[in-house]
């Protein structure tokens, strides 16, 4: 476990300089972020769940977090990169005819979103609980809106990003975090209540 604080401490000195400019209101915000009350799920998600429903299914189940060995967090960083080099960016508007849609990567292209959805998928087919995989929605560094997944483990939440390549804690990036999917169930979402001060100057939720 030496060898994984070590590699945690250095993926956040990874940071790029965007990143690295936020600065915090609280020493220490906590490993895990904290999550306020239901809310509602983003529309593009409403769509994909229409679309697929076989990704959303109605159910309920016990909230876990991953044990983050060292094999584990090899595989994190591994998918999370693989997944980044995979897709390549474009926008739903240039991909689909709309400003927002949700769905996995068609002929390897997609936004965030797309990039989202392909990692919860590939971590689920490793053996990766659901509960602890929850597409999170943000605010990036020039307040637009932006995708992110939170992988819970016992070392706090960890996001994988398509911005940022390192695999980092949550407090450690540039984003304000608005919502994330339940981690009771996959059509359920929660506020989060993200006190920081971040590069993100302000928020629309």
């Amino acid at each position: 476990m030496k060898l994984l604080r070590k590699i945690l401490f250095a993926s956040m000195l990874a940071m790029p300089a965007a990143a690295a400019s936020g600065t915090a209101a609280h020493a220490d915000p906590g490993r895990f972020m904290e999550m306020k009350t239901a809310v509602k799920a983003p529309l593009g998600h409403l769509q994909f769940c229409h679309d697929n429903a076989w990704a959303c299914p109605k159910e309920h189940y016990d909230p876990v977090v991953v044990r983050l060995n060292e094999t584990r967090w090899n595989e994190l960083i591994a998918i999370n990169a693989d997944v980044n080099k995979r897709i390549r960016p474009m926008t739903d508007e240039d991909l689909f005819g709309e400003v927002e849609h949700w769905a996995y990567p068609v002929d390897g292209y997609g936004d965030c979103e797309e990039y989202v959805l392909e990692k919860q998928r590939v971590l689920i087919e490793a053996g990766w609980p659901k509960s602890a995989l929850l597409i999170t929605v943000a605010k990036d560094v020039q307040n637009s809106g932006h995708a992110v997944l939170t992988v819970r483990t016992d070392h706090g939440d960890m996001i994988l990003d398509n911005q940022i390549e390192a695999v980092l804690p949550w407090y450690s990036t540039p984003y304000r975090y608005i919502k994330r999917q339940s981690a009771s169930s996959p059509v359920l979402w929660t506020g989060i209540s993200d006190t920081r001060v971040t590069t993100v100057s302000s928020v629309s939720k």
